[in-house]
């Protein structure tokens, strides 16, 4: 019998979609067990609805025949046209509406530009801990992922001294997730100013994950890496399905700034590969340009009294009061990522942790080491939930850590 193994360039990909704890997860669903998933980023199970403006923007676009049929591969000018002015205010430069590519979402366009810069062996410097894709498609795409690490008593920002141990003749990139996923965390204009005088010193290209910076408290300013970089090649990400709650829309873009005479190959490569996926998905691009035109001055739900702001304050002082638990801060996102004393709790492994508690508690996590955390002692909690039900599940991780030890 013939049988159909994945293919060999998988082998090396550290992107574990399911596992065993989501495998056990969907087994209790199927058995009629009710799951609180803290696991996903994802607004709407939790009561958060996107605005009417969206939502009509989107069905006019449905009766409009034009959305009907594909769009250039970069996506509709409007919204480019949107996007352009959306990330001029943020200080991009030379920036304009042909450098931008509209995506199914973020995910999509990192793909594509992983795809299009990495041959087999060359390096590109990503944050430990991260949003996973960027370790999985850097795979994908026949590169090393290089972790340097963020610094947990330094507010989670990124190590300056190990990111420069770390280039070698190799590294063609750098990857800054900023604010962080699964941190929550955003960074100052001097680490900033850090990193980009690194990536000038040994002519790399950035790239800037910004999916959070509309997700930010406490008064703090979101800053663009690449309005630091003006003689550098930079690649931004963003999109509306964080901070428009309009996560299954899937609507994404990257944009190139800075010095583009050193990235003419490169863009090269991403307009074939653009063309080759078609388009985005139409109907979606329609709403980008009402949606980045009638942003709110201020978004009531990151200020104290607000849904996230006080969510975000529930689970930080909730996970401060079980013993063995602590966790910095998070300045945005929906994330926190707190410390579990392993040597307390002797946990060796950290996916059997979380798998354990999910038995037990009915509550779904995500354990550090799925974001490319070297150590066994820290997982993601989503803050999404209403504060009652994060009050609930806290009590359930107090209580299941009262009596938890690893076993050997």
């Amino acid at each position: 019998m013939r049988l159909f193994p994945k293919a060999d360039k998988l082998s090396g990909v550290c992107y574990d979609v399911r596992g065993p704890v989501l495998d056990e997860a969907n087994l209790m669903k199927k058995q009629g067990i009710d799951i609180l998933q803290l696991n996903i980023g994802n607004p709407a199970p939790f009561g958060f609805r996107t605005s009417s403006l969206v939502l009509d923007a989107y069905r006019e676009a449905l009766e409009d025949p034009m959305a009907q049929g594909y769009s250039d591969s970069k996506g509709i000018l409007p919204a480019r046209e949107e996007i352009l002015k959306y990330h001029q205010k943020k200080g991009l430069p030379n920036i304009d509406a042909d450098h931008i590519y509209i995506g199914n979402g973020v995910s999509e366009l990192i793909s594509m530009a992983l795809q299009g810069l990495l041959s087999n062996g060359d390096e590109i410097l990503i944050p430990a801990p991260d949003y996973p894709l960027w370790t999985g498609t850097a795979s994908l795409a026949g590169g090393t992922p290089v972790h340097y690490l963020c610094d947990e008593q330094s507010h989670w920002f990124p190590d300056l001294e190990d990111i420069e141990r770390k280039i070698t003749p190799k590294t063609k990139a750098i990857v800054v997730i900023n604010p962080n996923n699964p941190t929550g965390v955003l960074y100052p204009k001097e680490i900033l100013e850090g990193i980009v005088e690194i990536a000038r010193r040994h002519e790399l290209i950035i790239f800037a994950d910004e999916m959070y910076d509309r997700i930010v408290m406490d008064g703090k300013e979101h800053i663009s890496i690449a309005s630091l970089a003006p003689d550098l090649f930079c690649v931004t990400f963003n999109g509306l399905s964080k901070s428009h709650k309009v996560a299954g829309f899937r609507i994404g873009w990257l944009i190139l700034s800075g010095n583009l005479d050193l990235g003419k190959g490169y863009i090269e490569g991403l307009n074939m590969l653009s063309s080759m996926r078609l388009c985005a998905n139409v109907p979606a691009q329609y709403v980008i340009a009402p949606a980045l035109r009638n942003l709110p001055e201020v978004d009531e739900t990151l200020l104290p009294g607000g849904r996230i702001y006080e969510q975000r304050k529930a689970v930080c002082e909730a996970v401060a009061d079980i013993p063995g638990l602590s966790v910095e801060w998070p300045d945005g996102a929906f994330y926190v990522f707190p410390r579990i004393d392993a040597k307390r709790f002797n946990i060796h492994d950290d996916e059997q942790f979380v798998l354990d508690f999910l038995k037990a508690e009915h509550v779904l996590l995500v354990q550090g080491t799925g974001f490319n955390w070297p150590n066994p002692d820290h997982f993601r909690i989503v803050y999404l939930p209403d504060v009652d039900m994060i009050h609930s599940s806290m009590t359930k991780m107090k209580h299941f850590l009262s009596t938890y030890r690893q076993a050997d």
